[in-house]
This record gives C-alpha cells, structure tokens and sequence, in this order.
C-alpha cells in the first residue's frame, strides 16, 4: 500500500451481543489492510503469533505481519498443513511449540488467518494455552466467513468423530475481508455456499428466496450481493450464538444437514469431500427426511435439493457408506445422548423441529432415500 493511501473501506459491523464476552464482526474490502489496527485496539502493543496454513499464507501473510508492524505488534507466523485431514493433535501441538517457544504471554494474541480448520484448530490452541489467550479470526473462506469464524467453537478431530475435542471459546474480533473469495477455488466457495443455503433453509425464507433468485450473481461474485448475503449469515449465526452459546438447546438448530454430513467426511477419511460438499448430502437428507415424517411439505424438499444443485453441490448419499458403517458413525456424534440424536427436521422454509432419532433409524431412512421408497 503506497504512503497516504486510504487504508480502510467502507466496512459493516455486526456484533454479537454476549455481555463482557461481545465482540464485533467486521465486514469490508480490503479489511485485510486493516488488521493491525484493529488488533492493537482491541488487544494492545505487543507480540502476536498469526495461524495459517501454506497457501493462504503465500497469498496473504505479508500483508497482515505488514499492518501489524504498522501498528506496533510484533508478529510470530505459525504454518499449520493445509486440509480437515490435518486438524489434529500434531498441529496443535506445533502451534503451542512455536508460541511458547517465541515467549508469548497471557495477553499475546493468537491470530487465525484461513479457512475453518485453521480457525478451529488456532482457536483451540488459544482456550488451552496459558489457560487462555486473546484469540482473532480472519477467515478466508466463505464457510468461514458466514459460518466458523463465529461463535465461539473450536477444537479438532479425533479418529472416532469429527470435533471431539474442543472447546467454547470467543474470539474477541472477526475481521471479515470479502476481496479474500476473489482467490477462493471454485471448489471451496461452493462448498461454503452450502452453508448460506442453510441460513436461509432454517432461519431466513427471505434469505433463501434471495439465494433463489439470485444464485447466479452470487456465483458471479457480485460485490454488492456478496456483502448482503455475508451479513446476514453473521446476523443470524450472532442471533442464534446470543441465545444459546453453549448449544444447551436451540444452537442445535444450526446442525441442520451436519448428523448425517459429519457421517460422511468421517466415513471417506475427509479427503472425498469437503465439508460443505457433505453438509448438502446431509441437507439433501434431513428435508427428505422431514417429508418421510410428515413434518413438511414435498415442495419445501424439491427446492432445497434444487437450490443445492443449481449451486453445483452433491446431494446422493454413496450407497457404499450404507448400513452399520453409517450407523456406528452416526452413534459417534458428539451431540448424541442416550443413545438418540437431536436430529433438525424442517418443516416449512424457514422454520425448523428437532426430532430425536437412534442411529439406527437414521441409517434405515437413509438406506431407503438410497433406494429410492422415499
């Protein structure tokens, strides 16, 4: 950025109201340009490490460590692999060495600089290093852009389920640069689309209108229609975040597509499909689902699995992952008590139930969808 150049654009905030915990979600082009100041402000002078992983960093490393030499901070860089494959242990750890080892105190900020993982593995770190550190998200990806970064879940994955282990722990800033999808793989901005479909599936029938009308500008990027549509996800995830942070009970709603999505990134070791590819099969299902059990209208069914296919996402279950595989790996979710799950089941565009469900019955249902008796 040349001397006298306009650092800040024109941003929007959303915050996430949670008491001495509340935090802002900073919305912009160019934010990245930005993000020292926002962190000397929200975090003070001093040292801070930014989390990413090799190719994010290649594209947008110098620009942050840059603005945040600007501002007095003294930035550590920590590259953790690339991948869901990786959240893990073994990067964590390499996080808490890279740290500790730079002599970072209670006060030093970790920074999360990618995707989801890069969010939730860094996050985790931030809870559990000296018992907690300030922790700073700047997500790349639109997954994580509307859906991740905010909230407050970390943690990583263990061989038996996805997120086992983790953590409730507020960033205390999001910084959300929307110019950061310009680099985004086709593949990847896809994938996080599945996400906002199912913002406006469970919350927001306006919302999934507009993605209806819309979906081609939105594939095209429109800056404008971008900027609309991040937003509102953020607003709605602060809504949901502000009424149950914990995910005692309503938070759950926002697991609509993910019991059975979770199932299928673990059952393909996930590497077959990313995460937002798996949460569309699962999305694809529950409403199918929700229509077996009389809770919605077949209409409401044919256009979700109609918007995921405009979008280019799958939404057939492999029928190689049928029966006890399925069934054991819906029995690891971490939200199953008593032997059932929370399952969310729709019952008109917008609107959500619960239904508690054994893994059994679960897998039963998807082995008929598969066969085509639903």
């Amino acid at each position: 950025m040349k001397p006298g150049a306009k650092a800040n654009p024109q941003v929007e905030t959303v915050r996430v109201e949670l008491g001495t915990r509340s935090y802002p979600i900073v919305i912009g082009a160019g934010v990245l340009d930005d993000v020292g100041a926002h962190v000397r402000g929200t975090c003070g002078p001093g040292k801070v490490a930014v989390v990413s992983n090799p190719t994010v960093s290649n594209l947008y490393m110098s620009r942050v460590t840059e603005s945040l030499r600007r501002a007095g901070c003294e930035a550590v860089t920590v590259e953790i692999p690339d991948g869901e494959e990786h959240k893990t242990l073994t990067s964590l750890g390499s996080i808490y060495d890279r740290v500790l080892a730079a002599g970072f105190e209670r006060r030093s900020p970790l920074i999360a600089l990618g995707g989801g993982v890069v969010g939730d593995v860094t996050g985790f770190a931030a809870a559990t290093m000296l018992r907690g550190v300030p922790f700073v998200q700047v997500p790349t990806t639109l997954l994580a852009q509307v859906d991740s970064s905010v909230g407050g879940k970390t943690g990583i994955n263990h061989p038996t389920g996805k997120n086992l282990i983790g953590a409730f722990y507020q960033p205390q800033l999001v910084l959300v640069d929307l110019d950061t999808l310009k680099s985004l793989p086709q593949r990847q901005f896809l994938s996080g689309l599945a996400e906002v479909v199912k913002y406006g599936a469970i919350l927001d029938a306006a919302l999934f209108g507009l993605l209806e009308q819309r979906m081609d500008a939105v594939l095209a990027l429109d800056a404008d229609l971008l900027r609309q549509v991040v937003r509102r996800c953020c607003e709605l995830k602060a809504m949901v975040v502000q009424r149950d942070e914990r995910e005692s009970d309503y938070r759950a709603i926002l697991n609509f597509g993910h019991t059975l999505g979770h199932a299928v990134e673990s059952l393909t070791d996930y590497k077959r499909y990313s995460h937002g590819e798996a949460i569309a099969i699962g999305m694809a299902f529950a409403a199918t689902l929700s229509v077996a059990r009389g809770y919605c209208d077949p209409e409401a069914m044919r256009r979700i699995v109609g918007l995921l296919k405009r979008v280019g996402l799958p939404v057939e279950l492999p029928a190689e992952l049928l029966g006890e595989r399925l069934a054991r790996a819906v029995a690891g979710d971490k939200k199953a008590a008593g032997g059932k799950v929370k399952f969310v089941c729709l019952t008109e565009i917008g609107q959500t139930r619960f239904e508690e469900l054994t893994s059994e019955e679960i897998a039963d249902v998807a082995a008929r969808w598969c066969a085509g008796r639903l």
